[in-house]
């Protein structure tokens, strides 16, 4: 009796698993398809109309600032991330005005730990160490951008190496892996622009409506798989050493392709005491280059050597970013600690904290620079 019940288990587990590959499959495709649709449909709409809607813009601080902002509102860098690789690669928007926006996505996607740390805060000394972990993600992406955005405009060194990269690629063939995926999306991409009566603008919008479906159930789907059991081995293996921590957060967010769902796992942990600060930073980081998996996909999906360049100057925006502040990683971690001690005067301040470096001070650039 018990070893029926125990294979009963063992294949209603495996079935269940690989129900969730299937989902995962599936998923794939519509993402796949989403962006193939988003370039259909820009192609209707003609450059220039899409050049307007997204805010093509020469001036480096608007494009950082609408990165930050698009992915502030939708709380998804990888969404951000997809339809500027979409972009690029249906020549709709230039590679070196892409880079500043792609960095704004960078310090955008932080804006879910942060909320995710508010559970907190009816408990002092538990809010203000959940906080301190999640600000010390943001604080890393905007020290990244005042050394790095500079660099980028005076000297493109992130569109260099970018651009090197994306062509040793080319030259091994990585392009080639867009074939196969253009002949199962594209007729299918087609058949959904004509069912929307060739109209541009709808087929944008259902592109990007599916974008979002798929990188959203793409998470759920892949976190019901992995995160829970990760979630227990935490605490016992991986905040041992900083390089192990720096691993597992690239492995994770590059499964789960979502930095802000893996980061903001370990939030608790800091709010309950269990990790430190200094053991989570490595960590986040980690996230921080994972989360780059899905640019490099939907580059691959549109075949340009630009949009591929584009994926690797995310890549490379992180890289360089560890290089500089993981030796210095007491800027940041100071920054998020000071920020965190002053929860304990008054609770509003982590809220206006969100409002005024998400919202406010994006849309007042955007208002007096464009």
């Amino acid at each position: 009796m018990t070893d029926n019940l125990s294979s009963r288990a063992a294949a209603s587990t495996s079935r269940d698993i690989i129900l969730k590959l299937l989902a995962v499959a599936a998923l794939v495709y519509i993402f796949i398809l989403a962006i193939t649709l988003l370039g259909g449909a820009f192609k209707l709409a003609g450059k220039d109309a899409a050049q307007s809607i997204f805010g093509a813009t020469s001036n480096p601080i608007v494009g950082l600032v609408i990165g930050l902002l698009a992915t502030a509102i939708i709380q998804s860098s990888s969404t951000t991330t997809s339809i500027i690789v979409g972009l690029v690669g249906g020549g709709f928007l230039s590679f070196e005005n892409a880079i500043p926006m792609v960095m704004g996505a960078n310090i955008g996607t932080t804006i879910t730990n942060l909320i995710v740390s508010m559970a907190h805060i009816s408990r002092s000394d538990e809010f203000r160490r959940a906080f301190a972990g999640s600000v010390v993600h943001d604080f890393f992406n905007l020290c990244a951008v005042v050394v790095l955005l500079p660099l980028q405009a005076y000297f493109n060194i992130i569109g260099v190496t970018a651009h090197y990269m994306g062509d040793v690629l080319e030259g091994f063939g990585g392009l080639k892996f867009s074939s196969p995926l253009a002949v199962v999306t594209k007729p299918v991409s087609s058949a959904l622009i004509h069912l929307t009566g060739d109209s541009a603008w709808l087929s944008a919008l259902l592109a990007i409506l599916l974008l979002f479906i798929a990188l959203r159930y793409i998470v759920t789907v892949l976190k019901s798989m992995v995160l829970a059991k990760v979630e227990r081995f935490f605490q016992r293996y991986i905040f041992r050493t900083p390089a192990l921590g720096m691993v597992l957060g690239i492995i994770l967010t590059s499964v789960v392709q979502s930095s802000s769902i893996t980061t903001s796992l370990v939030v608790p942990l800091l709010g309950a005491g269990v990790v430190t600060l200094a053991q989570v930073f490595p960590y986040m980081l980690g996230a921080n280059i994972g989360t780059t998996v899905t640019a490099f996909l939907a580059s691959f999906v549109t075949g340009s050597p630009e949009a591929v360049s584009v994926a690797f100057a995310h890549l490379m925006f992180n890289i360089y970013g560890i290089m500089i502040f993981w030796p210095l990683k007491r800027i940041p971690i100071f920054l998020a600690e000071k920020l965190a001690e002053s929860t304990q005067k008054s609770r509003l301040i982590p809220i206006f904290y969100v409002v005024i470096v998400f919202f406010a001070i994006p849309g007042a650039v955007l208002l007096f620079m464009r």
